[in-house]
């Protein structure tokens, strides 16, 4: 897989001190500088997230061929960039921050027109999700890389992450994700600004959807969540409650978040309700300021598991007072015994969480020939299903630790048991929750399916 970033790059500074005392020949703070903190901005800093989230990123963008540009590099680390001349020094743009606050901000731009290369058109077809992260520099003016675009939106989903000084999205984009105060300014007074931020939200997401065509509208509100838009609903998808240290850089984790899921299949509500809570989690840890820039740490492999995830799914539908359904195995080969238990057990609730046997765990089970594919390939084949909301793997021998994590409402299970012969039941029921037994499909199964296979040869 293969999420390609797209947009204008800038370099971010931070200047941390503390106040002590005041300018004595101005009314001004004197802030004593400790440290000075580079990392990537604009699009390079949803390159830098996505990277940092354990997703296989390109960056298509311009850089200046400066010290700055330099730098810039330098900070995204090992993202693959393709990168053409931004004909145009750097931006920068410098934080002074102090006792946790941002004093002031000196931005240093220049207005021009980046090239876009061949090589970059090139790097934009290879992609398997896109996330056009507009900053307002002209990279998405270009022809070229439009007229690409456009090819694109009917090959694989596309998020664009609007700047009111940039370009129009492409029509027939996935979803536009704008937030309020952007929305505002792209619609004008049509928006009803300074009515209720929902209120305003769902105006203006009706009227982006008019201008540019895209599938859906997801207008951020901060802390309050996200407002989505599509041809069939307008619903509020509430943000989980957090201490915000900073918020810089929650638009374009929110964008990075909803790319990657739509790039694993998810639905365009199912991203939305993920990517709330991932931008929520970004802020919570600090927000850009955190970002260190340079080389990416790599998701911990407790995080890979899906967990996370499932996790803020589980709490934004029990925010809406939603079922939240279980159910788990090893799916090794998935059959139509598997899509039928899968599809009963979503039609309980308002989503479905598969527990998966991590392939130690199959191997403990079903024995050393076991399991046939791996565990990312059962996960990837399993969230492609428009049945599945998350899929969380697990090292056990059984679903006990994810459920206490989870708390299922309903948790199934296919098969010719009893829900009294289930270890797990009295833990389910244990929370007031209800275990339900599907049978299994005579003749289907995939240890029959793998004796089928080695008997062909």
């Amino acid at each position: 897989m293969n999420l390609v970033v797209i947009g204008d790059c800038l370099l971010d500074i931070d200047l941390v001190g503390s106040v002590s005392r005041v300018c004595p020949d101005a009314p001004a703070l004197v802030v004593d500088e400790e440290v000075r903190r580079p990392r990537p901005g604009g699009a390079g800093l949803a390159a830098w997230l996505a990277g940092a989230a354990g997703e296989p990123v390109t960056l298509v963008t311009a850089i200046g061929d400066d010290e700055e540009g330099e730098l810039l590099r330098a900070q995204l680390g090992r993202v693959t960039t393709v990168a053409g001349p931004a004909n145009t020094p750097t931006p920068v743009k410098t934080r002074l921050r102090a006792d946790g606050h941002t004093i002031a901000r000196i931005d240093r731009t220049r207005t021009g027109r980046p090239t876009v290369t061949e090589e970059m058109l090139a790097a934009v077809r290879t992609a398997d999700a896109i996330l056009v992260s507009d900053y307002g520099r002209g990279l998405t003016a270009d022809a070229g890389l439009r007229a690409v675009l456009a090819e694109m939106v009917d090959r694989v989903p596309v998020v664009w992450d609007p700047h009111p000084r940039g370009t129009e999205p492409v029509r027939g984009v996935t979803v536009v994700t704008p937030n309020l105060d952007e929305s505002v300014r792209l619609c004008g007074s049509a928006a009803g600004a300074g009515e209720d931020p929902a209120t305003t939200a769902e105006r203006a997401a009706g009227l982006l959807r008019e201008r540019w065509a895209p599938h859906a509208v997801a207008v951020t509100l901060g802390k309050r969540g996200a407002l989505l838009t599509d041809a069939e609903q307008t619903r509020l998808v509430p943000a989980p409650s957090v201490t915000a240290a900073d918020p810089c850089g929650a638009g374009d984790r929110f964008a990075v978040a909803v790319a990657a899921r739509l790039m694993r299949h998810d639905s365009v509500p199912a991203a939305i309700e993920h990517a709330v809570g991932a931008a929520a989690e970004f802020v919570a840890l600090g927000g850009a300021a955190a970002v260190t820039g340079g080389a990416i740490t790599p998701v911990p492999e407790q995080d890979r598991s899906g967990l996370a995830e499932a996790q803020r799914l589980v709490e934004s539908v029990r925010a809406r007072n939603g079922t939240v359904v279980a159910t788990g195995g090893c799916f090794d080969l998935v059959h139509a015994g598997h899509i039928r238990t899968l599809t009963a057990a979503r039609s309980l609730g308002d989503c479905l969480v598969v527990c998966l046997n991590s392939d130690d765990s199959v191997r403990r089970l079903k024995g050393p020939g076991r399991p046939l594919n791996g565990q990312d390939d059962r996960a990837e084949v399993l969230r492609a299903l428009g049945c599945v909301d998350q899929v969380v793997v697990f090292e056990e021998s059984g679903p006990e630790r994810v459920l206490a994590e989870l708390r299922p409402d309903v948790w199934v299970k296919g098969g010719d048991y009893t829900p009294e012969s289930l270890p797990e039941t009295e833990l389910v029921r244990g929370w007031g929750g209800s275990v339900v037994v599907v049978p299994y499909h005579d003749g289907r199964s995939t240890t029959r399916l793998a004796r089928l296979l080695t008997e062909a040869g």
